[in-house]
């Protein structure tokens, strides 16, 4: 596995990893949920669409929009075992360990960290107008 600060300068280097931002939806799902829960869905998504040895669909698994998680897949190249592959020297075919499951969700985590997010609209505060 790739040392995360190495990585995070390298994709700093890529145009299409460096495009990729939280826009109003995901920071608004960030905002409200909270990071402990958005962490929870990405272990879980990991888990589910990451970690197996084989993905029916690989290449074409993660969702371009929609979630924050997915957003930092793309932008931290952990969208698909080709991408870990080539980013953070994971190979592909085989079962990711707990070890590279937590590297993975570290990474999509330290980046959605980075990223501005809306405050969440505080309900004690009525509009005024």
């Amino acid at each position: 596995m790739r040392n995360l600060d190495e990585l995070f300068a390298a994709l700093a280097q890529s145009r299409f990893r460096s495009r990729f931002h939280l826009g109003p939806q995901e920071q608004a799902i960030v905002a409200q949920r909270g990071r402990e829960v958005v962490e929870a869905h990405a272990r879980d998504l990991i888990a589910q669409r990451l970690a197996p040895a084989e993905i029916h669909n690989d290449g074409k698994q993660t969702p371009m929009r929609g979630h924050p998680v997915f957003i930092a897949q793309h932008a931290t190249a952990t969208c698909c075992r080709g991408c870990l592959a080539k980013w953070h020297h994971i190979e592909a075919g085989r079962v990711l360990s707990e070890a590279e499951q937590a590297h993975v969700i570290a990474t999509i985590m330290r980046w959605i960290d980075t990223q501005p997010v809306a405050k969440a609209a505080d309900p004690a505060q009525p509009s005024l107008f």
